[in-house]
């Protein structure tokens, strides 16, 4: 029985829990953004900040081939502006750059809101009620869980203690749900961190 939850790519699934290995590169770099690799060092996926794409709010995930699969965008505009949100939009991409909506991630952005849960949406809409995903803990304490709309972890960030602090830690994606996926969120909580992805 396929237990896979895919929301990039089933390819992107994996049978057994997968420890990613995470490290920032500097703004000078790329424009910033980080490397993901496994524990063997391969590169499974890069992401690349403004300094590529040209444009705040920008996000773009590439595979270990550094072909393109996830564009992410902050959507703007006066509703945008007037929203105590900020709605992030993750839209997958095939060989021929053509792309879907996929996910859509909001954040609180004011300080009232602030104690407000992040929380991811599917597209299409799945089994749950009202959101898929939700994120718990602290991103700039490097201590942060996703899960799913039964309480279920999807998965775990952690730090690797005495190497490099910040600038690498891990994330651990439990069996069957989207390694892409979760990089596509690491990516967006880093840009709204105002670290190696923001412009």
């Amino acid at each position: 029985m396929d237990n896979s939850v895919p929301v990039v790519s089933k390819i992107f699934c994996s049978g057994t829990p997968t420890m990613l290995m995470i490290r920032r590169r500097p703004v000078v770099v790329n424009g910033g953004g980080f490397v993901v690799t496994d524990l063997s060092h391969n590169v499974v996926f890069a992401v690349d900040g403004c300094g590529i794409l040209g444009s705040k709010g920008e996000l773009m995930i590439k595979d270990g081939e550094g072909e393109p699969i996830l564009f992410i965008s902050r959507k703007g505009g006066i509703v945008q502006a007037l929203s105590t949100w900020n709605k992030w939009n993750g839209y997958s991409m095939d060989y021929q750059g053509k792309d879907k909506l996929v996910f859509s991630l909001t954040d609180p952005k004011s300080c009232i809101a602030k104690s407000a849960p992040i929380r991811i949406y599917i597209e299409p809409k799945r089994h749950c009620k009202n959101w898929d995903f939700e994120i718990g803990g602290s991103f700039a304490d490097r201590d942060c869980t996703i899960i799913d709309c039964t309480g279920k972890t999807v998965a775990q960030m952690g730090r690797k203690e005495l190497v490099g602090g910040k600038d690498f830690y891990h994330v651990e994606v439990q069996s069957g749900y989207d390694q892409a996926f979760i990089i596509g969120v690491m990516a967006i909580l880093d840009n709204i961190h105002g670290e190696s992805t923001r412009c």
